[in-house]
């Protein structure tokens, strides 16, 4: 079942409005944000561990992209807190869960077929840096090679930003909030952005600023499904 799945439109959704739905495996359930009903079953979704609840061992052949929301997820490269990203290349495998349950972000089958690269990162042991190009923005850098950027960007209260999407960008909201101009719509915590290639974008944060977890430059070859 293909959702969201037309990469040429906008979609913007409040993901603590969809309803969880049961996984494969017991006391892990899941939102589904996007999804291509293809060999590789390309999705994006928010999933939840209850307390104690653990998949068996598997190999991601596509690969696993984590960020993690709240609580601690745990696999066999260690624990890992809010605010930790993790990148599982195609080929790795692990046995994930959770002592205390957790939330994460999830992107899987969406690396580049020979990518080998492990990330693991705790963004509270890193220091954001000054944009040198936007005056009221800085970043956390995450993962970076010729076909994406990931990174978590902190924009200052009461500011304009602009960025380019010229090969797509996709934003989950972590902290504060922002409106897209040409929408009227407040994108707060939780709400998940995917914006189409060929595209500028430029918002206004809230009085609190926001803290967005950003990909971009991944959707020029993406085939909507």
């Amino acid at each position: 079942m293909n959702i969201n799945s037309n990469f040429s439109k906008r979609i913007v959704l409040s993901t603590s409005d969809i309803a969880w739905e049961d996984s494969p495996m017991k006391g892990v359930t899941r939102r589904r944000l996007d999804r291509v009903d293809n060999e590789a079953d390309r999705v994006t979704t928010i999933v939840k561990y209850a307390s104690g609840s653990r998949f068996s061992a598997h190999e991601h052949k596509g690969g696993e992209e984590i960020f993690v929301l709240s609580g601690v997820f745990e696999d066999e490269y260690g624990d890992w807190p809010a605010g930790s990203y993790i990148r599982n290349p195609p080929t790795s495998k692990h046995k994930p869960g959770s002592k205390d349950g957790c939330i994460i972000f999830v992107k899987l089958a969406q690396f580049q077929e020979n990518d080998r690269t492990f990330v693991h990162i705790d963004i509270n042991k890193q220091a954001a840096i000054e944009d040198a190009s936007r005056t009221n923005v800085k970043i956390s850098p995450l993962f970076k090679d010729e076909f994406e950027d990931v990174r978590i960007e902190y924009w200052k209260p009461n500011s304009e930003i602009e960025l380019n999407a010229k090969d797509g960008a996709e934003f989950l909201v972590l902290e504060g909030s922002f409106e897209q101009h040409g929408y009227e719509q407040e994108l707060k915590k939780e709400t998940w952005l995917r914006q189409p290639i060929n595209t500028t974008i430029k918002v206004k944060t809230g009085p609190h600023g926001a803290k967005v977890w950003v990909k971009s430059g991944h959707l020029r070859n993406i085939v909507n499904g």
